[in-house]
């Protein structure tokens, strides 16, 4: 029992040698040490060999597993101490009672620790987020959308004689508001965990944007937080955003949704010339991120994949987002 302590505190100190086959020998090991108590002390035995030191591999268990860990353990300590025994009084009964009552609260406790930290560190996510969206709007602010007001006052002023100008003073007044919007609701962000329909959302975009776009949807809603709703949407806006810049305002493109029990699937391709090779790689390194975050960025945040296909014929993104 001395040795085998050594070794377990030797084991516990690192986290790759707690394995499961180590709890399931020390387990045993303590079992086997109460199972023994017959042979040593004969059958009239009172208190086993081991007496609470097997508590060691109960907590074990119980920290390891949580609740259910440490009743296991508590099951089958308490069934190897009472099964060896012909006579079996009021303290045996206790002893199976702390055994019985420990392991599962002590178990419930490290998984109500676990839980806690593991909300904490969620909070402290939420709260550099915050900050970092703060200072983003700040410096949105002092220069982008001064720039913005710029391009309308002077696409304004160019008038009927340079459309394009106009049309670009347009845009950019566009962009201004929404940016605006989004420095108000900075302040006050707040998860959203009220469900929308991906589906609805999907085809509402579709049917406003620039290009010709077909959309395939199931003929139920397809529901998930308004999060994942949003930033799935933003993620094709962005797809169909490239094709009408790389392929052309009269391009087509089609946009399919499955919806699946573990996942959502959406894909958004189009018959334009493709990508040539280096040229994702080549954009990230000039500082257009419109591929790497507004698309790969925001599915990876939701724990999803974003996988690319693309040659002559066409490009095809599929979007894989957990449920």
């Amino acid at each position: 029992m001395v040795a085998w302590t050594g070794f377990a505190i030797w084991t516990c100190a690192r986290a790759e040698r707690r394995t499961t086959l180590f709890f399931v020998v020390d387990l045993a090991w303590a079992a086997g040490t109460i199972a023994a108590t017959s042979l040593v002390k004969g059958p009239d035995f009172n208190a086993t060999i081991p007496g609470f030191w097997v508590m060691g591999a109960l907590l074990a268990w119980a920290v390891h597993w949580h609740w259910k860990g440490g009743l296991a353990a508590a099951a089958l300590l308490s069934a190897t101490d009472l099964v060896f025994r012909d006579n079996i009084d009021q303290a045996n009964y206790g002893n199976v009672f702390l055994l019985m009552i420990g392991g599962p609260i002590v178990g419930y406790m490290c998984e109500s620790l676990q839980r806690m930290a593991d909300e904490r560190d969620a909070a402290e996510r939420a709260a550099a987020a915050a900050e970092e969206r703060t200072r983003l709007a700040r410096a949105v602010h002092d220069g982008v959308l001064q720039v913005l007001a710029l391009v309308q006052r002077r696409g304004a002023e160019a008038g009927s004689e340079h459309p394009h100008l106009m049309e670009l003073g347009q845009l950019a007044g566009a962009q201004e508001r929404a940016l605006r919007s989004l420095i108000r609701q900075q302040g006050t962000f707040q998860p959203d965990q009220t469900d929308r329909d991906l589906a609805g959302l999907l085809e509402e975009l579709s049917s406003s944007h620039r290009v010709r776009v077909e959309v395939a949807t199931p003929g139920a809603p397809v529901t998930v937080s308004a999060h994942v709703a949003s930033e799935v949407s933003a993620a094709v806006a962005s797809c169909l955003d490239n094709v009408a810049t790389h392929v052309g305002p009269d391009a087509k493109a089609w946009v399919l949704l499955e919806s699946l029990p573990e996942k959502v699937v959406v894909s958004v391709r189009d018959e334009g010339p493709g990508i040539r090779d280096g040229r994702l790689a080549t954009a990230a390194a000039e500082g257009r991120l419109g591929v790497s975050e507004s698309i790969c960025g925001r599915i990876a945040d939701l724990g999803g994949t974003a996988t690319l296909e693309t040659s002559a014929h066409g490009t095809e993104w599929e979007l894989v987002i957990p449920r």
